[in-house]
C-alpha cells in the first residue's frame, strides 16, 4: 500500500517547481507560461522516516528500503477544464487516480511571474479550481444517474442506487462538494464512490507558496487561505517552492542546517507527507533483518494478518502468528536477541491490531 498525492493548481502557482522540489527530481519542466506540463509526471519519493537510521544502526542491514509516495503532477486547470478548455477533462480524469489533492495555491507577488487572472487572489483560485472538479463529478453523476434510471426499471438494488445519487447530484448543483454531503455514511453512497471517484470527496491540503521572506510570519494571502480552508475542514501548509528546490541534493544535515538557519523545522516534503498520512489514517511497521530493514504502510487499525499481506499475499493467506516488538524496545535493548530476552518480544495472533512503529517478523504456512 501506497500514498498517491495529486498536484493541482491554476498554471504558473509553482506546481512544476514544487514537484522537482518535493520529487529531488527535474523531469517537472517548470516554466513561465501555461500548460508547460503536458503530461501527468509521476515520481516515487521515499517517506522520510528517522526511526528507519537508528534501526539500521542496530541491524546493520545491506540496505534501507522506506516507504514511498507516489507525486502526480498534473497539468495546469483552468477556468472551463470541467467543458474542455486548456487541456480539459484529461487531467481531470489523472486526479480521480490519486488519494489526496495538493492544491498549490500562488501566495507571493512577483511582476517577472503572469498570472492567468491578471492577478494574485488565493481565494478567487481556489473557487476557480474547486468549481470545475465539481462541474467534473457533476458531469459524472450525471452519466451515472442516466444508467441506473434505465436499470431501475427491472432491479431493485439499482433503484436504490438512484436514489441517493439523485440526492447527491441535487447536492452538487448547490455549489456544494461531494465531502460535505449528509449521506456519506450510506452504503450506497460507497457504492457510488468506489466507482466513481468523486474529485471533491478526496481529502485536500492546501500549499501557500510564500517568498522566502513570509516563510516565518503569514502574509495576507496565507492568512485569507487559512481562514477559507478552516471553514472547509481542510489543512494549510506554507512552503517556499524556490527554496525547496534549492534543497535538492542537499545531504541530510545540510538540509537540516538550511531549514533551521530559515526557521523551519521541517520541509515542505516531510508536512505534506505527514498531513498525507494522517488525513488517510496511514501508519507504518517496519521489518529488520540483515538483508535489508524496511518500512511498511498499512492503513491504521488493520489487523496483524492484513499488514502480512502487504509483504505478500501468501504471509496473510497462511498467517500463524507475529513475533513484535515495539520499535522503542527495540532501541532501548540494542535489537531483537536482547529484547526477547527481557520479555518485550511479544507474539501475537490474527486479532491484533499492528501499532505505528512495530518491529515485526511473521510466520505464516502455505
Amino acid at each position: 500500500m501506497g500514498l498517491s498525492i495529486g498536484i493541482v493548481g491554476l498554471p504558473n502557482v509553482g506546481k512544476s517547481t514544487t514537484f522537482n522540489a518535493l520529487s529531488q527530481t527535474q523531469n517537472a519542466q517548470a516554466a513561465n507560461y501555461p500548460f508547460c506540463t503536458i503530461e501527468p509526471n509521476k515520481a516515487i519519493v521515499p517517506v522520510p522516516d528517522e526511526r528507519l537510521k537508528e534501526l539500521a544502526k542496530i541491524v546493520n542491514p545491506e540496505r534501507i528500503q522506506h516507504s514511498v509516495v507516489e507525486f502526480v503532477d498534473i497539468a495546469g486547470l483552468v477556468r472551463g477544464a470541467s467543458k474542455g478548455e486548456g487541456l480539459g477533462n484529461q487531467f481531470l480524469g489523472n486526479i480521480k487516480e490519486t488519494d489526496v489533492i495538493l492544491h498549490i495555491v500562488r501566495c507571493f507577488e512577483d511582476e517577472n511571474v503572469t498570472h492567468v487572472e491578471g492577478g494574485v487572489d488565493p481565494i478567487r483560485d481556489v473557487e476557480i479550481i474547486e468549481l470545475e472538479l465539481l462541474l467534473a463529478d457533476l458531469q459524472t453523476l450525471q452519466k451515472r444517474i442516466e444508467k441506473l434510471e434505465r436499470q431501475s426499471r427491472a432491479d431493485k438494488h439499482a433503484k436504490e442506487v438512484l436514489e441517493i445519487a439523485l440526492k447527491l447530484h441535487n447536492h452538487l448543483q448547490e455549489g456544494k462538494s461531494v465531502r460535505t454531503f449528509e449521506n456519506r455514511e450510506d452504503e450506497r453512497f460507497f457504492e457510488l464512490d468506489k466507482e466513481l471517484r468523486f474529485l471533491t470527496n478526496k481529502e485536500v491540503i492546501f500549499g501557500a507558496n510564500v517568498g522566502e521572506e513570509d516563510l516565518i510570519e503569514d502574509n495576507s494571502y496565507v492568512l485569507a487561505l487559512k481562514e477559507f480552508a478552516q471553514k472547509s475542514g481542510c489543512e494549510v501548509i506554507k512552503l517556499c517552492s524556490k527554496l525547496e528546490e534549492e534543497m535538492v541534493g542537499m545531504s541530510d544535515e545540510e538540509r537540516q542546517e538550511f531549514l533551521s538557519s530559515l526557521g523551519c523545522e521541517m520541509s515542505g516534503l516531510e508536512q505534506i507527507i505527514k498531513k498525507g498520512f494522517e488525513k488517510l489514517g496511514l501508519i507504518n511497521y517496519f521489518t529488520a533483518g540483515v538483508k535489508e530493514v524496511r518500512s511498511w504502510t498499512i492503513k491504521k487499525g488493520d489487523s496483524a494478518p492484513v499488514a502480512a499481506g502487504v509483504i505478500h499475499k501468501d504471509f496473510e493467506k497462511g498467517f500463524i502468528r507475529a513475533e513484535t516488538i515495539a520499535y522503542d524496545d527495540f532501541v532501548r535493548y540494542g535489537g531483537e536477541t536482547k529484547a526477547k530476552e527481557a520479555g518485550a518480544m511479544r507474539v501475537e495472533g490474527k486479532e491484533y491490531i499492528v501499532q505505528d512503529g512495530d518491529v515485526m517478523h511473521f510466520r505464516f504456512n502455505v
